[in-house]
């Protein structure tokens, strides 16, 4: 995991901050997916995982507060 975690990260460097000093001409731009993606894809994936924490910790907030609700009707019969 740290080598795909290390590889991604020199990759995603080199294309947001490197690539800009190379001329538009030159080779190592063809390696590379178009710039506007390096703002894109992780802003993407900062929603996605963003929406997923919230989805867990709002349906774990309403399974407790059922729990309660169902304990509470146990105390009151």
């Amino acid at each position: 995991m740290m080598a795909a975690a290390t590889t991604i990260f020199v990759y995603y460097t080199t294309w947001a901050i490197l690539v800009p000093f190379f001329d538009a001409s030159s080779p190592i731009h063809a390696w590379f997916p178009p710039r506007e993606w390096a703002i894109r894809l992780p802003a993407f994936v900062l929603v996605v995982g963003l929406s997923a924490i919230g989805a867990f910790v709002g349906s774990t907030i309403i399974k407790e507060n059922r729990k309660q609700a169902q304990k509470a009707k146990l105390r009151a019969a």
